[in-house]
């Protein structure tokens, strides 16, 4: 059995952190909004940390930018070791939502084409297993994408025979400028680098191109009601943005902000319980063994959770 990269044991925690600036304004000066908890930390593989359906509650610092208000996490694990980890795990629990997730993106679809005068060129980063990618091309778009976990790009591409390049966006070949639209599902809290990520989003649409951002937002009343317990405050998610530092965000990078909304997503009932788990085993136990004699378990139900939906224009 391969365990991968530990973040305990074989070497010191401090051998794998790394201290890193502001991603928005690179500011260096931060207060700490939540002190570390390494103690509680559960998943020690890191390839099983970091797949696409890892769940671990924050257990790393948390700090806020004086200069701009962005929070993230410092210090955080080497960005070399977040990549190569979630290259390599496989993860059954994320494609077994995909008719729910799909739903969700026919959805976006159609926010986007109101932004658009008609389906293009489309590419998604980070596509995961594809289902956006599937939804875009039943709907006219000659999508296309790249996801650096190797098993779900190749899950995706046998499943919807979608195109999809294993490895970082970084590492295709994609002509400049060539892009009508480009999607970020829930990518840009997990990348190591926003600020360069979204510096080549931009170099990769035509002028006037739109990108399309969903995030979770901290800023969201839910977050701020739930606290530490916020589902989305993982040790997965290392950027926390809310809409302010968004927009300043997008538009230092060349982008005007056109539509900015909660977003909803789908996914079955008892899946979403499943995560939920980390809060309350006991509640969530209870409401499954509600949810399962009256058949709501397979049920789809949207939920929001602070999720939020932002979509740019390149400027010229």
């Amino acid at each position: 059995m391969h365990h991968g990269t530990e973040a305990t044991g074989a070497r010191t925690r401090e051998e794998v952190l790394e201290h890193v600036t502001c991603a928005v304004c690179g500011g260096k000066d931060y207060d700490v909004v939540l002190e570390a908890q390494y103690e509680n930390e559960k998943d020690v593989d890191l390839i099983h940390k970091f797949r696409a359906s890892g769940d671990e509650l924050l257990i790393d610092r948390l700090v806020k930018c004086r200069n701009c208000g962005l929070r993230y996490i410092n210090p955080r694990l080497r960005g070399d070791l977040i990549f190569s980890s979630y290259a390599e795990g496989e993860d059954p629990v994320y494609v077994s939502q995909m008719d729910a997730r799909e739903r969700t993106f026919a959805a976006s679809l159609a926010q986007i084409e109101k932004l658009v005068d008609r389906p293009g060129r489309l590419l998604d980063i980070g596509t995961a297993a594809g289902g956006f990618l599937a939804a875009a091309t039943r709907r006219g778009w000659q999508a296309e994408g790249c996801e650096p976990n190797r098993w779900l790009a190749a899950w995706g591409s046998k499943h919807y025979g979608v195109r999809i390049q294993p490895g970082s966006v970084f590492e295709q070949n994609y002509e400049p400028a060539s892009f009508d639209v480009v999607t970020l599902w829930d990518v840009i809290e997990h990348t190591t680098n926003p600020r360069e990520t979204i510096a080549h989003c931009r170099s990769l649409l035509k002028p006037g191109g739109v990108l399309v951002v969903n995030y979770p937002d901290i800023g969201s009343w839910i977050a701020r009601a739930l606290g530490r317990r916020w589902l989305f405050l993982t040790s997965v998610h290392l950027h926390y943005f809310d809409r302010g530092t968004m927009k300043r965000f997008l538009e230092s990078a060349g982008f005007e902000v056109l539509a900015m909304r909660p977003h909803f997503q789908r996914l079955e009932l008892d899946y979403i319980l499943s995560r939920g788990a980390v809060l309350s085993k006991q509640l969530v136990a209870l409401a499954r063994g509600i949810a399962k004699p009256l058949g709501l378990s397979r049920s789809q139900v949207p939920y929001w959770l602070g999720q939020t939906f932002v979509a740019a224009r390149r400027k010229a």
